[in-house]
């Protein structure tokens, strides 16, 4: 995270400039107007900062403040939504919330809203990783709610919009024209994501008088939440909140699924006030298809006024994944050092004619990319758990993308060298002009793909994905950068095996000998097993994970084939070692 001179919001100073002044005069009927359809529509995409522009200093002004807090929005608005920024807003509006929420005007809404909007841009909700309060999500979540819930309402109704959080209020009473009460959000800064809140008719014959109904819904905050569960989930709806009058107790909500996975189940869960964690026991699933969820949920002021979905996550988790990941991983950085190791006793020895020295060259650069991604990937995982600050994560992705493209490509030379050897064998290159076509691979294609990727999707923001230091998926789209790449290669690499297969199988072809032909069938397939870890044929694999993404079978193949990978590539170096 950004040091806190960096993050330079006097949220004291400006808390001052708003508590200060006289709250304006404002009035607010309530009549009625229930049953009807009320969509939420969208605003323009206010301007914002990207990590690691920095942030101005929010000093405070002269003037006093109006009782719409608007003269402290254009300093707030014009500050980038970095962590240390964000932690500080988030203060801010939790102060606000605790002493300056009685007779809430639409104005004082307007402006808490369009300060919450800046910190809930999609474009910078990444940032929230990094900021070092775990609970900084919840508290603006229980802030917006307390403020919003005393919102007056002007004839009987309300509505304050902006791109990533709006809210509406009308009026209820028990004669609600016989129907429920309905609220529908719609989102098109976030594609028209919708949700809807029902009171049923027969919730509304409790009212014993005319009362208020607030909603707030947040599109982007679910991803805030964290849902502290052993088994990880993740808010695949907008967050709706409710502030009804106690006798209120059973509502009904619909929520349009974020990411529309076809096999993946729902749950209906509401946010924990006291706990901060998202509880199952709030609601309970009354439809499912999909593209929605119907959740039938309890309202209760003390305990749940915020609800949501959660959709199990695309890639299981598994006590034994994850062992199987370990270990391999160990036993990768430890075959990669042998490997290196061995190549460094031996290679004056193996390199005397040209043809070794390339395939020998090609093996040790496979080997020192992948260990410096194996200890890169370590590194990775440890700033994000550290939370550590946004430029370090970027950072460390960059190399990581750079270090695991340099593996495939110099697979790729590797299996260029062999069919080299194999299809021209009267052509001969000189070292220089080999070294120079494998760095230009090995090296240079990985560093122009990783450049590029960081400088398209890093000015939006959409260079990580969210919850790891990896590359985005969901919005931008930056994994492709990676996963074409590869899976070219692993595509030729097979076609380099096929070759291997096809040339070593010809001698025995119109001999009659069976003792040729059991011996050129443990030739070939001496060289497939070679082959097949030395250029990366086993991360072909991939794909069935890819297809099928919630088989825990295909994740626990593919990460056993890629433990296998390293260790069967540092036995076929000791193999071609030999005499």
């Amino acid at each position: 995270m950004l040091s806190d001179a960096c993050a330079s919001l006097d949220v004291q100073s400006l808390f001052q400039r708003i508590s200060q002044s006289e709250a304006l005069p404002c009035s607010a009927g309530h009549s009625g107007g229930a049953g009807e359809h009320f969509p939420f529509g969208g605003g323009g995409k206010l301007s914002h900062g990207k990590p690691g522009d920095g942030a101005k200093h929010f000093g405070a002004g002269n003037q006093s403040c109006q009782a719409d807090f608007a003269c402290i929005i254009p300093d707030i608005l014009s500050s980038p939504a970095i962590p240390g920024n964000i932690a500080d807003i988030v203060e801010l509006l939790k102060k606000i919330s605790q002493l300056l929420s009685v007779n809430v005007t639409r104005g004082k809404m307007q402006s808490y809203s369009r300060i919450a909007n800046h910190i809930l841009n999609s474009s910078i909700i990444s940032n929230w990783a990094f900021v070092k309060d775990r609970n900084a999500g919840s508290i603006l979540l229980d802030s917006v709610n307390s403020f919003a819930g005393n919102l007056l309402l002007r004839n009987g109704s309300e509505s304050i919009q902006e791109p990533f959080i709006a809210t509406k209020g009308y009026s209820i009473h028990r004669n609600a024209s016989g129907k429920s009460f309905d609220f529908s959000m719609e989102f098109n800064s976030t594609g028209n994501i919708t949700g809807h809140v029902v009171i049923p008719e027969e919730e509304l014959l409790r009212l014993p008088r005319a009362s208020k109904a607030i909603s707030i819904a947040f599109p982007t905050l679910g991803a805030v939440l964290e849902t502290n569960r052993l088994d990880p989930a993740f808010v695949n709806g907008m967050v709706l909140s409710v502030s009804l009058p106690e006798e209120l107790q059973n509502i009904l909500l619909t929520f349009e699924k974020l990411n529309k996975l076809e096999q993946a189940g729902a749950q209906c869960v509401g946010w924990h006030l006291a706990e901060r964690r998202w509880d199952p026991g709030a609601c309970a699933v009354r439809a499912h298809n999909v593209t929605a969820v119907v959740c039938a949920c309890a309202h209760r002021r003390r305990t749940y006024r915020s609800f949501s979905i959660l959709m199990a996550p695309a890639a299981p988790r598994s006590s034994v994944l994850d062992y199987i990941t370990r270990v391999g991983l160990g036993l990768s950085i430890f075959s990669l050092v042998l490997c290196l190791v061995i190549e460094a006793v031996v290679w004056h020895h193996v390199t005397k004619t040209e043809i070794t020295y390339m395939r020998h060259f090609c093996l040790v650069n496979i080997a020192a990319s992948l260990l410096v991604a194996d200890v890169l990937f370590i590194l990775a995982a440890i700033v994000h758990n550290a939370a550590l600050n946004y430029q370090l994560c970027v950072a460390a992705t960059f190399f990581l993308h750079f270090f695991y493209l340099a593996l495939f490509f110099w697979m790729f030379t590797l299996g260029l060298l062999i069919l080299y050897g194999l299809l021209f064998i009267f052509f001969k290159i000189t070292r220089s002009v080999f070294l120079a076509a494998a760095f230009s691979i090995g090296y240079g294609c990985p560093l122009v793909i990783s450049i590029l990727t960081v400088a398209i999707t890093e000015p939006k923001n959409g260079y990580l994905r969210s919850g790891a230091c990896w590359l985005n998926w969901y919005e931008t789209k930056a994994l492709l950068a990676f996963v074409v790449p590869a899976l070219s290669i692993i595509v030729m690499n097979l076609i380099v095996v096929l070759v291997v297969v096809v040339k070593t199988g010809r001698s025995s072809v119109g001999e009659g000998c069976k003792s040729q032909d059991l011996s050129s069938m443990i030739r070939v397939s001496k060289n497939v097993a070679l082959l097949t870890p030395l250029l990366g044929l086993t991360w072909g694999f991939g794909l069935a994970t890819i297809i099928d993404s919630r088989s825990l079978a295909f994740h626990v193949v593919f990460a056993l084939l890629n433990a296998f990978q390293v260790n069967s590539g540092t036995l076929g170096v000791v193999c071609v070692l030999r005499p």
